[in-house]
């Protein structure tokens, strides 16, 4: 009975109250919920924009210094877990180049900026590590995904047979192949999504980013299972 309740409540956005802060619970998600869309629509749109190319030109360069070269690159960043990630680009170039903040979504004199183009600035300065983290794991599967799908399409008979009948390589690679390699590279994006929700936890904690991730850690910290089960509701 109590979870049918909590069923009729949740399809009406009624998560309850946090037991700590006695807070309705989709207040307290809905006001960090543009932090994390944020840094979720710009890992989404950096990624498609950088390994859609990419894996495009390693299928064409298959075999080359330059694919060698990058796929070993892609591994290692895939291998090395987001977190981590984020401590050392902190320690490296926020504690001791003093290149980029230590963390926070904003610096403290946001308020003070008068113009869109000083706050956007300010804003982009803070994402910039924080985004690479994000884009680290994505990135590489994706690209990945992008260049053995072309390969695939590229040693297709329909490929062969469209190039036997005097269609250019580049033409028959750009028309035909390339279209039909997107797809599956399309069908990332529910993957994408779970990624980003699962490693947006610790890489808000390592940059102290307000947003839904930051908030699901201290609730599991404080015990505060209301707005827990209403984080988990949300992300299911």
């Amino acid at each position: 009975e109590a979870y049918v309740d909590w069923l009729s409540r949740l399809v009406t956005l009624d998560l309850g109250e946090s037991t700590r802060y006695y807070e309705p619970v989709s207040d307290m998600i809905a006001e960090r919920l543009p932090v994390s869309l944020f840094y979720g629509g710009m890992t989404f749109f950096i990624s498609y924009f950088i390994s859609i190319p990419l894996g495009y030109y390693k299928a064409l360069k298959h075999g080359s210094v330059f694919d060698s070269t990058s796929s070993i690159l892609i591994f290692v960043g895939y291998a090395l877990p987001g977190y981590v990630v984020g401590v050392l680009l902190i320690t490296l170039f926020s504690y001791h180049l003093e290149w980029f903040p230590m963390g926070g979504f904003v610096g403290d004199d946001f308020d003070d900026y008068e113009t869109f183009f000083e706050r956007a600035k300010d804003v982009m300065w803070h994402a910039v590590l924080p985004l690479i983290c994000y884009l680290i794991g994505d990135f590489a599967t994706l690209t990945m995904t992008m260049k053995n799908n072309l390969m695939e399409n590229l040693s297709s008979d329909y490929i062969r047979t469209a190039i036997a009948k005097g269609l250019p390589f580049k033409k028959a690679v750009r028309k035909h192949a390339l279209r039909n390699s997107l797809i599956p590279s399309a069908s990332h994006v529910g993957n994408a999504l779970l990624f980003f929700m699962t490693v947006a936890f610790l890489i808000e904690v390592i940059f102290n980013i307000d947003g839904i991730g930051l908030l699901g850690y201290e609730s599991i910290m404080e015990r505060d299972y209301p707005v827990v089960m209403g984080i988990v509701a949300i992300n299911a």
